[in-house]
């Protein structure tokens, strides 16, 4: 089998090469995906054989935070800066390629035209966006919350580990 890219798949042997739904019995709810590590970490711990444990986000949602509004200046100001870095890297990259003469040519020159590429194209893109999206964000996936799974064979002593955690002030 091989990856969209053309290089070998690299699945765990055992584990589907195809996505499927999760199975297993249910030995746990947690709020947060921190609380259900927490808890498969509390299994592992005991020596518990954590291969037949998943944890599965229910209810998922894409959370797009607001970073930041987006003004001339700091769209130029990035685009200045994102075009100075590549142009530095192409600077440096053609500095090691040149015959004699001063290695800091290239680099300036490098820089220079990185600089003005990358504010000329910042300037265009926001300009043609016609103030549409006058504000940057991140993008997160994330779940209302997280079931831990475990196959049927451990599912008892999985949930009776995890009752023992809940009852010493770990995650619920």
């Amino acid at each position: 089998m091989t990856t969209p890219f053309g290089g070998p798949a690299r699945t765990a042997p055992g584990l589907p090469n195809l996505p499927t739904p999760p199975t297993g019995w249910p030995v746990g709810s947690y709020a947060t995906y921190e609380e259900a590590q927490r808890a498969v970490d509390h299994l592992a711990d005991s020596d518990f054989p954590v291969r037949d444990v998943t944890i599965v986000g229910v209810d998922l949602m894409l959370v797009e935070r607001v970073i930041g509004r987006l003004t001339w200046g700091r769209v130029l100001a990035s685009g200045a800066a994102s075009g100075a870095w590549f142009g530095l890297f192409v600077g440096l990259l053609l500095s090691l390629v040149s015959q004699g003469g001063s290695s800091f040519g290239p680099i300036l020159l490098g820089l220079g035209f990185g600089l003005v590429f990358g504010l000329i194209f910042a300037a265009v893109t926001y300009g043609l966006s016609r103030g549409r999206r006058d504000f940057q964000s991140v993008s997160q996936l994330v779940a209302g919350r997280y079931d831990v799974l475990c196959q049927p064979r451990n599912a008892e002593k999985a949930r009776e580990l995890l009752a023992k955690l809940a009852m010493s002030g770990g995650p619920a």
